[in-house]
């Protein structure tokens, strides 16, 4: 989902989440929109995932996009080395919520 296509969607649809997703490791974060279908869509830049350097640029392009609440979501893949369960394919276990 490009950037403009993400503006549309927050001013005609209510019933969304964002995840900005990052991996241990990496300093990198992703954003994910995850529709009332259960849709997921990655932000998108000229049909490349967009990748921010800092939660502070996530928090201003989301800014930007009229949205203010989204949830960190950080895939730990040493988990499965030292016996816990990863939770990969469920995000909704291992999520944060932000407020900005």
């Amino acid at each position: 989902m490009e950037l403009i296509a993400l503006k549309q969607f927050v001013e005609s649809h209510d019933n969304f989440e964002i995840r900005v997703i990052t991996h241990s490791g990496s300093r990198f974060y992703q954003l994910e929109l995850e529709d009332v279908e259960g849709e997921r869509h990655m932000l998108t830049q000229r049909g490349k995932p967009m990748l921010f350097r800092s939660l502070d640029d996530v928090y201003l392009e989301l800014k930007r996009a009229g949205i203010h609440r989204a949830y960190l979501v950080q895939h730990v893949p040493q988990d499965e080395m030292i016996g816990r369960d990863a939770h990969y394919s469920e995000p909704l276990t291992a999520r944060m919520p932000l407020v900005f």
